[in-house]
């Protein structure tokens, strides 16, 4: 039997409706490096989606290539970036913010997130500091949404963490990895335009939610970070065909796509979260997006490992793994059924 494919959100290639406008277009001649008509058309559809008539809007290539350049592009050299200690750039970036000169200054989390709380704290007390001058200064703040754990930020959480950002100065910047998968969540109160409201620089993920590759960045002001086209260039981050990017989100926000992309996904989560409670398996995490976590013992896990390609998360004990199942958008009902079916089998064996 073919292996079951839940490891990520990126295992498919692309969503139909991009590939058909790809092939339409292939022989049209464009501008490069995203001059073009199709980003011209994608940014004033995101503008639009976010309320933010002004808003600039760029295309990268890659989640970890655009935290790199925004991050870079908001500190000083002097600063780093608060993050929870489970953040992407804290744990999966192999150290890409450091590697650009900036270091990222961790704090605990709760399910991935961090409290407006201990922002405040950490600031309170790096200000107090008599020796703070010595120290690397923090500068701005990392979220994720959906997190690393598949949690949300609700829309007060967010406006809290914004107030601490407005008392001591820093910018606030959302990784939207998986935006869509927390713009389809029933349980998200987090719309686009509150993302452009309470951000200073946050990104749309293309990668993770039906592209082939690319991510939106969106900076609300427009003129928070100057020559950031040129910055974006330094950083290695400017795509010669920018079309390819540009067309890709303008399919993405035509019709609602990128609202609706990530509803799939949320319903075969959904279901398997279901099925394993039914089942008597308590979840590792209360995530309510397109990521499952459960515990398991490592004789089942050998046993699962020969029918599904899943993540590894950590090792609670020496005989249990948390492991991470992720539906997408292209997820299908006879795979999800399947993948169900294992687990019973596998949970229920003695």
């Amino acid at each position: 039997m073919d292996k079951l494919y839940f490891a990520s959100d990126y295992q498919e290639g692309a969503h139909p409706a991009i590939l058909q406008r790809l092939t339409e277009t292939n022989l049209e001649k464009s501008e490069g490096y995203g001059t073009d008509a199709f980003c011209a058309s994608a940014r004033e559809k995101i503008r639009r989606a976010c309320r933010c008539p002004e808003a600039e809007v760029r295309f990268l290539v890659g989640g970890t290539q655009t935290n790199a350049t925004v991050i870079d592009s908001l500190l000083r050299s002097y600063q780093g970036v608060l993050a929870a200690e489970t953040g992407h750039i804290s744990t999966h970036e192999a150290g890409a913010i450091e590697f650009g000169g900036h270091k990222v200054l961790t704090l605990p989390h709760q399910f991935g997130k961090i409290s407006a709380d201990d922002l405040r704290d950490y600031c309170r007390s790096f200000w107090s500091d008599g020796n703070h001058d010595h120290m690397v200064m923090p500068g701005m703040v990392y979220l994720s949404q959906p997190t690393e754990y598949g949690t949300l930020y609700s829309r007060a959480e967010l406006e809290a963490i914004r107030q601490v950002c407005n008392d001591y100065r820093l910018a606030l910047y959302v990784d939207g990895a998986r935006l869509a998968y927390a713009l389809a969540c029933p349980e998200n109160d987090v719309s686009l335009s509150d993302l452009a409201r309470l951000c200073d620089v946050f990104y749309i993920g293309g990668t993770k939610c039906g592209a082939l590759f690319g991510e939106a960045v969106v900076i609300p002001d427009p003129g928070l970070i100057p020559h950031f086209f040129t910055i974006v260039k330094q950083h290695g981050a400017l795509l010669a065909k920018g079309r390819l990017l540009g067309l890709q989100f303008d399919t993405l926000f035509t019709d609602d796509l990128y609202l609706q992309i990530g509803r799939n996904a949320i319903a075969a989560a959904d279901a398997i979260r279901e099925a394993l409670r039914a089942m008597g398996c308590s979840l590792a995490f209360p995530a309510p997006t397109n990521q499952v976590f459960l515990c398991l013992e490592d004789g089942a896990l050998a046993r699962l490992d020969e029918q599904v390609v899943y993540s590894f998360w950590e090792k609670p004990d020496e005989g249990h793994t948390v492991i991470r199942l992720a539906s997408s958008w292209a997820t299908n009902a006879g795979e999800t059924d399947q993948l169900i079916r294992v687990l019973t089998q596998i949970i229920s064996a003695p």
